[in-house]
């Protein structure tokens, strides 16, 4: 795992990934990611849209996603309008949402170029909760109950660890304590299924203020 403790990891995180999108288009004639809501991710996408990248190669797909209509104020979906690639929503207003994601799931790149994640106060990433069954599943998206007062479709374990590099950003003191959980190998978190090889991970000194060599 790479750590990166900067004044501004959005603006960090933002010009890597710019780097990765522009290789992978290079190396392999387009770029697949899939992005995570919360409310680290848009100071991420505004560094990213300062950035030159070959939009019209890359495609963009939901890490995960409450369920709630279209147009809904909570739906991850909203920070991507502004983003020139191609975005491929998670389909959360479907009638029959284990089926929308099978199909989703079937949609999906055989191996992400970037797999992006955000880490919450209780150490979930994606939208697997503490203590939920999702991280054993071998299915590439699944629906899980009711988190944080929605419900959830979120991609699993094995396909954010299939891709070929992750970025984790995280700021604030609220996450210090998760972030050190987590480097410690913490096995209760869900945050712990990530795998640590090809992560890089983008901190402020506030989330890394826990951290042993964080002074």
């Amino acid at each position: 795992m790479e750590i990166r403790v900067v004044d501004d990891p959005a603006g960090a995180a933002g010009r890597w990934l710019a780097r990765r999108l522009r290789d992978a288009v290079r190396r392999r004639g387009s770029a697949t990611i899939a992005v995570s809501g919360g409310s680290s991710a848009p100071p991420m996408f505004a560094s990213l849209l300062r950035e030159d990248v070959p939009w019209d190669r890359v495609t963009v797909w939901q890490v995960d996603e409450r369920v709630a209509p279209d147009g809904h104020p909570e739906r991850n979906s909203l920070q991507l309008v502004d983003l020139p690639a191609r975005v491929r929503p998670m389909p959360v207003a479907a009638g029959d949402l284990v089926a929308a994601a099978r199909r989703y799931g079937a949609t999906l790149p055989d191996r992400f170029d970037v797999v992006h994640l955000g880490l919450g106060d209780d150490g979930h990433t994606a939208s697997w909760p503490p203590g939920d069954p999702v991280v054993d599943s071998s299915r590439p998206c699944e629906v899980v109950g009711e988190f944080n007062g929605f419900r959830r479709m979120t991609l699993t374990p094995p396909v954010v660890n299939a891709a070929r590099a992750r970025l984790m950003l995280a700021y604030g003191s609220a996450k210090a304590p998760m972030i050190a959980r987590w480097l410690l190998r913490d096995a209760e978190l869900p945050v712990a299924r990530v795998r640590r090889s090809d992560t890089w991970t983008f901190l402020d000194r506030a989330a890394a203020e826990l951290l042993p060599d964080s002074g």
